[in-house]
């Protein structure tokens, strides 16, 4: 008999008529994420897929820890429909679990290693997850301890599974003991794939629901566009749960074309430029703030870079300044990209000008992708005029999970995603962002929701009120700053910078939202309407 759709209550599904659009016009094919990383171990079996540290694996032993991982997996209880949270650093086991997940047809959960507690138990009681992978230390944290407090605390999370932190280790090793199940389809394309986090203004981390239909087709245009083939050397830098690690071309992109993929712990020149000569890393996708590091690293002359042909640079605004500077210094063709965990994502085309690779973030990657450039009333702008991005298309949810209400915001009636960029759109199509409509803080890349830190810094005893805010950082694009208001009485000396942040280190909030400046004032401006003025706040 075969498998009937996977109904996951908190999905939001295209439209009949649009999805079978989708279908009849070849952005949606017949096909589940394992697929081309089994159709690459079938061609390229004794190929090198993923280099970590001293580590190589071929892509038939990563076909065959895949299939053993989800063999025990599955005798643990984990079957379709479940989900399930996955913790990692840049490690190959969160390559492994995520394919052995999919192969079982579960959804995973992508949560970045330095999310703590606060993020954690959010992402468990939104999705009613039944498994939490993660690894026993990280950056100082013992999530070892983290896993055995969130079993205790969700009788719904029955497995806990903790990992060296380095990967590997008893857990992986009683999973790997079981013979491979057989690679074959057990969840449908249109069946929700993975959770992935959206950054946002509304406190917690948004669920953002992609189909197998809707993940397939983002990597397949972004491979050619981003000049992938079984040749490319890719590095992974950026967290790896992150979607330009994942699909943008990502880790999707290069093993589903049979290319190598090489982990590094983070982006810094000490750690990478050794990785781009040893393993002639032909392509790269980092963030702005690295792309200032490796720029301006005295390494860079001491190493042999030249293997170098692309890099891909999104996540945040980048200066013209800088991407000037990145073919002449580090001798690699500029391609910036722009887009969102949501779907949409746009890259400029490897044949572009010198001019177009420095002040543009692309052009979309789909030719199915519907854009719109609004005004305040929402008029359509004419080109080169600044508006409102909305987007629509093939790679691009309709809805955030389990989320009725922020849906009503943030998607029309016809199904656009207000992205909360403003940006300006050329004659050709290309886009370039010159702002954010939203009060989202955008840290080097890492998305801060001001509210989700004011919650928590509103717990002091000291704080009868706080703002937060974005401002101007020449490396990072913004920093976090915390305006507070003491509480009557209350002693400046026990609400400083360093006390808020043990304080919101204590309460599980990752070290990427910590306040960078604290100012203590009396008050807040106030707009007409008596609403706090951040607009005041970042520009004072």
């Amino acid at each position: 008999m075969g498998l009937a759709p996977l109904v996951l209550d908190g999905f939001t599904p295209y439209p009949q008529d649009v999805a079978e659009r989708y279908r009849r016009e070849g952005h949606w094919i017949d096909q589940i994420l394992p697929e081309p990383l089994f159709a690459s171990v079938a061609r390229h079996p004794e190929k090198t897929a993923i280099i970590a540290g001293d580590a190589r694996i071929g892509y038939a032993e990563l076909g065959d820890r895949v299939l053993r991982v989800a063999a025990g997996l599955q005798r643990l209880g984990i079957r379709r429909g479940d989900r399930v949270v996955v913790h990692l650093p840049n490690i190959p086991d969160f390559i492994v679990f995520v394919y052995a997940f999919w192969e079982l047809g579960a959804v995973p959960v992508f949560s970045p290693a330095a999310h703590r507690r606060t993020e954690i138990e959010h992402f468990v009681e939104v999705t009613e997850a039944r498994a939490y992978v993660t690894v026993a230390t990280h950056d100082g944290a013992d999530l070892a301890a983290l896993a055995a407090e969130l079993k205790g605390a969700w009788p719904g999370l029955e497995h806990t599974i903790v990992l060296d932190p380095a990967g590997g280790g008893t857990a992986l090793d009683a999973l790997l003991a079981h013979e491979p199940i057989a690679h074959e389809r057990r969840s449908l394309p249109q069946d929700v794939a993975l959770l992935q986090m959206s950054g946002g203004t509304t406190g917690h981390p948004k669920l953002i629901p992609h189909t197998h239909e809707t993940y397939t087709h983002s990597v397949r245009v972004s491979i050619p566009l981003c000049g992938i083939t079984d040749a490319s050397v890719q590095l992974i830098s950026v967290p790896i749960c992150h979607s330009m690690s994942v699909r943008s071309p990502g880790f999707l992109g290069v093993l589903n074309a049979g290319g190598t993929a090489v982990l590094a712990a983070d982006g810094s020149p000490d750690t990478v430029f050794p990785l781009i000569q040893e393993h002639r890393v032909t392509q790269a996708s980092i963030v702005p703030p690295l792309l200032l590091a490796w720029l301006n690293s005295s390494l860079k002359d001491r190493y042999d870079l030249s293997s170098l042909e692309t890099l891909h640079v999104g996540g945040a605004k980048l200066s013209a300044e800088a991407a000037r500077r990145v073919r002449p210094e580090l001798g690699a063709f500029l391609q910036q990209g722009f887009g969102m965990a949501e779907g949409l994502v746009n890259y400029v085309r490897l044949d572009a000008d010198e001019a177009t690779a420095v002040r543009s973030q692309g052009l979309p990657s789909s030719p199915g992708d519907e854009l719109l450039v609004l005004d305040d009333e929402g008029r359509e702008v004419p080109p080169g005029t600044p508006g409102h991005l909305l987007a629509r298309g093939p790679a691009t949810i309709r809805g955030y999970y389990r989320a009725p209400g922020l849906n009503a915001i943030s998607f029309t009636e016809d199904g656009f995603y207000r992205t909360g960029d403003i940006v300006e759109r050329d004659e050709r199509g290309y886009l370039t962002v010159v702002g954010r409509s939203k009060d989202q803080i955008n840290r080097g890349g890492e998305k801060v929701s001001p509210e989700e830190v004011e919650n928590l810094v509103l717990g002091h005893e000291g704080v009868h009120d706080v703002s937060v805010v974005g401002i101007a950082d020449r490396v990072l694009g913004e920093r976090v700053k915390a305006y507070v208001i003491l509480r009557e009485g209350a002693d400046p000396a026990v609400v400083t910078l360093g006390a808020i942040r043990r304080f919101l280190r204590e309460r599980g909030l990752a070290s990427y939202k910590l306040p960078d400046v604290l100012e203590v004032v009396a008050e807040f401006p106030r707009t007409a309407v008596g609403k706090v003025s951040k607009r005041a706040q970042r520009a004072s």
